[in-house]
């Protein structure tokens, strides 16, 4: 793959697994004089406007918690290594690895796409869950606010949202998120992977600082928002030791609900992070991808539902028994948090081709 590059969670540009061919560079000494000058170029940040069909996604996954979703982005520079949606870069023809986190498409008719399909005539309403699968606070939400622009659809409407992120700025919009709050209309969750600002930067190299996340989970909490956590990916003997100790800190913090998931290497991330284990902790690579696979029947990623998210095995269920204790130990209630109101919504009103006359 390549060397570590600061800030970014890939070292190249791995492949799709839709291309058809594949270049390999080789050195034939051209450029020998000049390879401090190469590595001293670090791969920007490009931000593309999308034009989309539709806004709203739904599944019938029975291991996840929502039926509806929204993404006002393609790819995401928080660069985590381990990020599930890397692969969906390959429909684009484009790197699950750096191109991922490095060629961002902005959706930039999400908010008017989502009320229109909030207004389609026999439309059912279920809370949506905002930014799954890539952040919806990611760095250029600050200067596009399209995440900000959709809460502001979801409060014309009354309409019940969830959202997750990794990432501060969520409290940008607390004057949005509290009084929705007041209503039963949002919650919010924070994905807490480490609490080791090293370790955090190498697998996240762009997302808030662990210190931040604990900091907005407190803002959330005393601003009335319901405020949960996933410690997610748990990853093997790299993240695994810290679990009890981030439910303490999320719950001192403010934290009213917790869950985990175990990593997940689906299509091209397992090559991907097989090169980030290699890079940043060569001693235990071999250690724990063969703990991944024990967990997942002798593979690499095994996407059943029931075992996707939690694995199986000794390990698993180990781990399993760690964070129910955990959870009493700390505090967390025993019942899951209500369900957000779906009873409030408010359609809005289609578009009309004859324009508003009054």
């Amino acid at each position: 793959m390549g060397e570590l590059i600061k800030g970014r969670g890939s070292t190249g540009y791995l492949p799709g697994r839709f291309e058809v061919t594949v270049s390999q560079g080789v050195d034939d000494g051209w450029h020998a004089q000049q390879e401090e000058e190469f590595a001293s170029v670090l791969p920007r940040t490009q931000v593309r406007e999308e034009t989309a069909r539709s806004i709203i996604t739904r599944n019938k996954s029975p291991d996840i918690f929502f039926s509806q979703s929204v993404n006002p982005y393609r790819g995401c520079e928080h660069g985590c290594s381990y990020c599930f949606a890397r692969p969906s870069h390959a429909y684009l023809g484009l790197s699950p690895g750096l191109d991922f986190e490095t060629r961002i498409f902005a959706k930039t008719n999400a908010p008017e796409l989502l009320r229109r399909e909030l207004a389609k005539p026999g439309y059912q309403v279920s809370p949506i869950a905002l930014g799954i699968n890539t952040d919806a606070y990611q760095p250029i939400e600050r200067k596009l606010q399209l995440t900000r622009s959709l809460i502001e659809v979801f409060a014309e409407t009354k309409h019940p949202f969830s959202l997750i992120t990794k990432n501060a700025l969520v409290t940008r919009d607390l004057d949005l998120l509290a009084p929705l709050a007041r209503e039963n209309l949002v919650s919010v969750h924070f994905s807490v992977t480490s609490l080791d600002n090293r370790l955090s930067a190498a697998l996240e190299p762009r997302a808030s600082a662990p210190h931040s996340r604990l900091r907005a989970i407190r803002a959330m909490r005393e601003a009335g928002v319901p405020v949960g956590v996933m410690v997610a990916p748990v990853i093997p003997w790299v993240n695994d030791s810290e679990l009890e100790a981030v439910l303490e800190a999320v719950r001192e913090a403010g934290a009213g609900s917790a869950g985990y998931v175990l990593l997940r290497l689906p299509h091209e991330v397992a090559p991907l992070f097989r090169d980030w284990l290699q890079t940043h902790v060569p001693d235990r690579a071999a250690h724990v991808m063969s703990t991944i696979q024990q967990l997942r029947g002798g593979k690499d990623y095994d996407s059943a539902f029931g075992k996707r998210m939690r694995g199986e095995g000794v390990y698993a269920d180990l781990l399993e028994r760690r964070f129910a204790l955990a959870l009493k130990r700390y505090g967390f209630p025993a019942r899951q948090p209500r369900g957000l109101d779906c009873t409030r919504f408010i359609a809005p009103r289609a578009p009309s081709p004859q324009g508003e006359l009054f």
